[in-house]
C-alpha cells in the first residue's frame, strides 16, 4: 500500500515540513491570490495514483472555501466516485476559543457534500468542546448530520506539561511519531509518545478506518 500527501496550504505549509513523510506541495497562488484552476493539478495526481493507493490531502484555512468550491463547482467528488475512488473527508473540532469556527467548517463540509463520508476528530488539548453548555453530540451540526458520520475520533488528552509538551516539540521538528518513539530522545520522552501512539492507534482501530 503507498500512501502519499499533498499539502494545499500556501501559508502554513506544515504537512510538507514532514521530509520523512512523500509529500508534494501544490502551487495554488497567482500572485496574492488563489488560482483555483491549480487544483486541476491536484486531481492530475489523485488519478496518477496506483490502484491501491492513498492520499492525503492537507487543506489550510486560507485555502478551505476555494477548495470547497472547487470540488463542489466541478462535480469533483463525483467524478472521482464514479472513476472507483473512496472519499474520506477528516475534519477537527478543536476546543476553547476555536470551536465555533471549526464548528462552522464541520457544517460547510457537511452541506456542501452531503453524500460524502465525514470524520470528525475531536481534539481537547486547547479547551473544552462545548457551546452555550452543549457538548459535541449536543451541537446542532451534529444533530442536524450524525447520520453523515463514518466515525467520531476522539484525539488522546493527557497531561498538557509532559505529554503535551513532548507532543509540542514533536510538532515544531515536524517529526513523526514513529520517528521520535525510535530516536534517541529521552527515555520518558519516548515513552510517553509511545502510550499517546498507542492510543490513537486504539481509537482509530475502533473506527474502523483501515
Amino acid at each position: 500500500m503507498s500512501v502519499s500527501g499533498v499539502d494545499t496550504d500556501p501559508i502554513n505549509s506544515t504537512f510538507s515540513g514532514y521530509k520523512e513523510l512523500s509529500i508534494q506541495p501544490l502551487n495554488i497562488m497567482e500572485g496574492d491570490d488563489i488560482d483555483q484552476r491549480r487544483f486541476d493539478d491536484l486531481m492530475e495526481i489523485i488519478f496518477k495514483q496506483p490502484d491501491e493507493g492513498h492520499v492525503v490531502i492537507d487543506n489550510g484555512a486560507a485555502t478551505f472555501l476555494p477548495l470547497c468550491s472547487y470540488l463542489k463547482d466541478n462535480d469533483a467528488l463525483d467524478l472521482l466516485c464514479n472513476e472507483g475512488h473512496v472519499i474520506l473527508l477528516h475534519t477537527v473540532i478543536t476546543g476553547g476559543q476555536a470551536v465555533v469556527d471549526t464548528a462552522t467548517g464541520l457544517k460547510t463540509l457537511a452541506t456542501s457534500f452531503p453524500t460524502a463520508p465525514l470524520i470528525v476528530w475531536l481534539n481537547r488539548y486547547f479547551g473544552d468542546i462545548a457551546m452555550n453548555g452543549k457538548v459535541f453530540e449536543e451541537f446542532k451540526v451534529y444533530q442536524d448530520n450524525y447520520a453523515k458520520f463514518r466515525a467520531v475520533i476522539e484525539i488522546p488528552h493527557r497531561n498538557k506539561s509532559t505529554f503535551g509538551r513532548d507532543f509540542e516539540e514533536l510538532l515544531a521538528q515536524r517529526s513523526t511519531l514513529e520517528s521520535a518513539i525510535n530516536s534517541n530522545l529521552p527515555v520518558m520522552t519516548r515513552q510517553r509518545l509511545k502510550i499517546f501512539w498507542s492510543d490513537v492507534q486504539k481509537e482509530i482501530n475502533k473506527a474502523q478506518l483501515v
